[in-house]
């Protein structure tokens, strides 16, 4: 079954940059629906808890795949809560969940070497995903280092990259990130003074076009 070329993996150059932040503002510029296929950590507010909170659509998301209590990568979670994670079972949701009249948006956890299981890295799932990656990148000290190396490892897994999002406040690393992977900017969340449903439908309507001609939609 060939996927829809309407989904699509937000990803990070690691933990910390932003991805659930950038997902939703994704999510709300497209009026897309929403995945989070395995969430460790339930103490806190999760991420599709703060979509749900911060999107004009809360009914726009899904259940997560796996609900992990550890707070760690989740092969660790799931090794220590007794679960097993089923790669095979994340593709038929994302199949059951993807819809033709919506973009689909998953979010993953960390960055793309994250393993999901004893055998299985983040980035094979996005190959099993058939998804196009957006990836999240934020300034500092070895970013660029992780940048290039997330970029890297996509090309020569030949996954389709939309492009990068970039957090917080300028800086000259995200164009030479940019010129070096060769691959096009989306644009930029600025840093929120007050994350609130307004700043995340401000920042929804800035990436908006941008978002509309690099993903084809």
């Amino acid at each position: 079954m060939k996927r829809t070329h309407q989904r699509f993996f937000v990803t990070g150059i690691g933990t910390g940059v932003g991805k659930t932040v950038v997902s939703a503002c994704v999510a709300e510029a497209l009026d897309a629906h929403y995945w989070k296929p395995i969430q460790s950590g339930l103490e806190e507010e999760t991420d599709t808890e703060f979509i749900q909170r911060m999107t004009t659509h809360p009914e726009y998301c899904y259940p997560e795949g796996y609900r992990l209590k550890t707070p760690a990568s989740p092969h660790l979670a799931a090794r220590i809560d007794g679960v097993e994670i089923d790669v095979q079972h994340i593709v038929q949701l994302a199949d059951q969940y993807q819809t033709n009249d919506r973009p689909l948006i998953i979010e993953g956890a960390g960055g793309l070497m994250v393993p999901i299981n004893e055998d299985t890295f983040t980035l094979e799932l996005v190959q099993q995903l058939e998804a196009r990656v957006i990836l999240v990148a934020m300034n500092y000290l070895g970013s660029i280092n992780h940048s290039l190396l997330t970029a890297m490892a996509l090309q020569q897994a030949n996954v389709p990259v939309a492009g990068w999002i970039f957090n917080g406040e300028y800086n000259t690393n995200e164009d030479d990130i940019v010129r070096w992977t060769k691959l096009p900017k989306i644009g930029r969340i600025l840093q929120a003074n007050v994350l609130d449903k307004a700043f995340i439908t401000h920042q929804a309507a800035q990436l908006k076009p941008s978002l509309i001609e690099l993903l084809g939609l």
